[in-house]
């Protein structure tokens, strides 16, 4: 190439090199002003890290383990609904598009807090057992503890969500069951998550005539993309749209539910729905680590669990002993003596658990459990003090919501297995729980040859121990975090680490969710090592370094077949205004609340995405 050629290239080049540095110039002003939307037209925005698992607003998100779901549930805040409108709409919407894990047919726990009143109180909709059920009832066949009609609990959840919604809601109920009942009838796309279980249990679907009519229909099983038709489930859904909870406990939904359940085995009654109580009442509230914690009370056991693990760490008198490796060292400690403790709970209705979960929510108590962890090794099983065999309980969806105003909303709902009972209603399209698996039985063989828990026995009309924890978090009386979890007996040890990731050490929401886990059963004494690739295709794995560290305290490591999923809502107050003008002594007057910057996420090893309006 000759010199005249050679500069002609050089100038092109400068030109194309400046016209770039313009457009970029110019698309980072856009992105700019896009995001400065806080102040102008738009009221929310998705942040770069993570896209679509994380979304910011300074009026009201939705955070869901189904994107569909929390884009309804926000769709109803911007109606000018109130959170628990929008916990319906999105609950209902859940047991639509994600069977394997919640709906109808199962139970939930939901806490709720008024930003007019800071007052929060919590909806025990878990299922209970039976009239005709009995502590021996599975002593000659254990394994229909968790599979078949005899596994079914009486659900609650719509019992549950008509007290909430008939006391706080704004909008129509009617209306906040439109769009699942046209999901239902009209069809839903299968996504991957749904698919992979469809996938996992096509033994259990082929085998059930419900199942299959739902999910194999013509005898092939539905894939990942493939429209999903729940018409039976879609007509349920009207009839209790148009009549309210009556429909299902009193009426013709109730029969055709009982009718399909009784030909199939079980025990269900009509008096069973009829005479079903959700239990409404005030939380059960911790302080540690700087924040006050509201929760549910037992049957659950996730509040008493997290406050006293992070009351051990807070013990340690450093945010500090909760860091690096030692930090990890010493809450997987902490979590194996919480454990242990736990399974001394149960309804308190039938049994008396005040000892206990002041034990658990007890400063002292957890100073006493910190000085027994050595920070160089770890013990056999037997150190931590257990007396009885763990619940290994399963599945669940959970979600959190907060609306304009700073209302709040902590739900997980569960049918407990996946596909619950592995029986779907042919007659309502409602799959039925399995919950009766949570409770302890006398004669049955654990998988950790310990005892089974007699707090925990079968009793009619009583609740299973569970590991759900729905959670609502402020500081200084003002809302800093919704959260919870999936996963069963996963869910303790997940939202403590997401809480800890957070609150504690400061990390950012979605850093926070994304962060590799570690869990432990306290039986076998192993170490789970989260390694995973999430739908999204992120792969989480706990370091080769932080692996290395504890095989040399002594722990034995092993990976987690099976993942906890964490949904975050967090606040946080740079340039808020309050709900309500007025201040007292410089201070926020009585029962204000300020507005700040909500972030949602939603956990990438499930397919959800959060929503905002």
């Amino acid at each position: 190439m000759n010199a005249v050629s050679m500069k002609t290239v050089r100038s092109r080049s400068h030109v194309l090199c400046f016209l770039l540095a313009f457009v970029a110039l110019f698309g980072s002003f856009i992105a700019v002003s896009a995001t400065v939307s806080k102040e102008g037209r738009t009221n929310h925005n998705v942040t770069k890290e993570g896209d679509d698992l994380i979304i910011e607003s300074q009026k009201g998100v939705v955070a869901a383990d189904d994107a569909r779901c929390s884009k309804i549930g926000a769709s109803v805040l911007r109606k000018g609904g109130h959170a628990v409108d929008a916990a319906v709409a999105t609950a209902i919407c859940l047991g639509v598009v994600n069977p394997i894990a919640s709906g109808i047919g199962g139970g939930s726990f939901m806490v709720i807090r008024s930003s007019k009143t800071q007052k929060v109180e919590t909806y025990n909709m878990r299922e209970t057992a039976p009239a005709a059920a009995s502590q021996d009832m599975f002593a000659n066949n254990p394994s229909a503890k968790y599979e078949g009609p005899l596994s079914m609990g009486v659900p609650g959840e719509i019992a549950g969500l008509h007290a909430a919604w008939n006391k706080h809601g704004r909008l129509r109920w009617k209306l906040l069951f439109e769009p699942s009942i046209k999901l239902a009838k009209e069809g839903f796309v299968v996504a991957p998550y749904l698919a992979l279980f469809i996938r996992n249990y096509r033994k259990m679907i082929l085998r059930d005539p419900g199942l299959r009519q739902v999910f194999a229909p013509n005898g092939k099983l539905l894939r990942e993309g493939d429209t999903c038709f729940n018409k039976e489930l879609g007509k349920v859904l009207e009839l209790i749209a148009q009549h309210g909870p009556e429909a299902f406990y009193t009426g013709i939904v109730g029969k055709l539910l009982v009718k399909d359940v009784r030909k199939a085995g079980g025990i269900l009654t009509m008096d069973d729905l009829k005479n079903y109580k959700v239990n409404v009442s005030e939380p059960l509230v911790s302080n540690t680590m700087g924040y006050t914690i509201y929760g549910m009370h037992p049957p659950s056991s996730g509040t008493v669990g997290l406050s006293m693990v992070t009351n051990i760490l807070d013990s340690y008198g450093n945010v500090d002993a909760a860091k690096g490796n030692v930090g990890l060292h010493r809450l997987i400690e902490a979590i194996k003596y919480m454990f242990a403790v736990r399974m001394n709970l149960g309804d308190p209705n039938f049994v008396s658990t005040d000892d206990y979960v002041s034990q658990m929510l007890s400063h002292s108590y957890a100073k006493q459990i910190r000085e027994r962890i050595i920070d160089n090794t770890t013990f056999p099983s037997g150190y931590y003090l257990y007396k009885w065999s763990q619940l290994r309980d399963h599945g669940t969806s959970h979600f959190g919501i907060v609306d304009s105003d700073r209302n709040a909303v902590s739900m997980t709902t569960s049918v407990n297995y996946p596909f619950g009972a592995g029986v779907l209603s042919p007659a309502t399209g409602i799959v039925l729980n399995n919950q009766m698996g949570d409770f302890s039985m006398p004669t049955e063989m654990t998988p950790d040859m310990l005892p089974p828990a007699p707090a925990n026995f079968i009793r009619p009309n009583k609740r299973p121990l569970s590991s759900m924890m729905p959670l609502i978090i402020t500081k200084n009386d003002q809302l800093v975090g919704v959260i919870g979890g999936s996963g069963g007996i996963r869910i303790i040890p997940a939202v403590v680490q997401v809480f800890l990731n957070h609150f504690v050490l400061g990390m950012e929401p979605l850093s926070a969710v994304r962060k590799p886990r570690i869990y432990h059963r306290l039986i076998p004494n192993m170490v789970e090592c989260e390694n995973v690739t999430c739908i999204n295709g992120d792969h989480i794995e706990i370091t080769h370094p932080s692996r290395l560290y504890l095989r040399q305290r002594g722990h034995k490591l092993g990976t987690n077949p099976e993942d906890a999923i964490v949904q975050l809502i967090t606040q946080r107050f740079e340039g808020a205004d309050l709900v309500d003008s007025g201040r007292k002594g410089g201070q926020v007057s009585d029962n204000k609340a300020w507005k700040g910057i909500l972030t949602a996420v939603s956990d990438p090893r499930k397919d959800g995405r959060p929503a905002a309006i």
